[in-house]
């Protein structure tokens, strides 16, 4: 029982948990972008992602989000809610990825004057022909990776704990 014991734990100890977390490859409007105010957030992932959440905050933390948000394959969109007035806005996201990691993150983009009807009525061509611009690398990441082999290793540890008992017990019976 020793020797499985020190087998378990040396394959625990010296496994290093898959970080196939995906990560944010562009968004329009792009982070630290200046641009009209648009109808529409869009999020492009490394890999597909499902169940996403996207918040549009202003200055004062106001929402400006219209209905959730919808993710096909690797693609997140956030319909805007109303016109969007000058100023700095936050965009909050949180997806998660084909491992079944949630991932999180936010990026800042400024609205100058005008309106969502002066981006929508630009020529057709000049929207669909740049691509979305690439978005540095997100404000922040989590991953709970860690903490499930934490709690594995506890776990081990506690069933040893609970044998070695139980055979100290019974020998010590089995004396008496």
């Amino acid at each position: 029982m020793a020797a499985t014991a020190a087998a378990l734990l040396g394959v625990l100890a010296t496994a290093a948990p898959a970080e196939a977390h995906t990560t944010l490859t562009s968004s329009d409007p792009a982070k630290d972008a200046t641009v009209a105010a648009p109808a529409q957030i869009r999020l492009t992932y490394a890999d597909p992602v499902r169940f996403p959440g996207v918040v549009l905050l202003d200055a004062k933390g106001g929402h400006h989000e219209a209905g959730k948000a919808s993710a096909v394959d690797n693609h997140v969109t956030q319909q805007v809610g109303g016109a969007l007035a000058p100023g700095v806005y936050t965009v909050g996201w949180r997806v998660v990825a084909e491992d079944g990691h949630p991932v999180t993150g936010e990026y800042k983009f400024t609205v100058q004057g005008g309106s969502p009807s002066a981006a929508q009525t630009a020529p057709a061509g000049a929207a669909s022909s740049a691509p979305a611009s690439p978005a540095a690398e997100p404000v922040r990441h989590t991953s709970s990776a860690g903490w499930w082999w934490i709690g594995l290793v506890v776990i081990v540890l506690a069933v040893i704990g609970g044998a070695l008992a139980l055979l100290r017990r019974r020998s010590a019976g089995g004396r008496a």
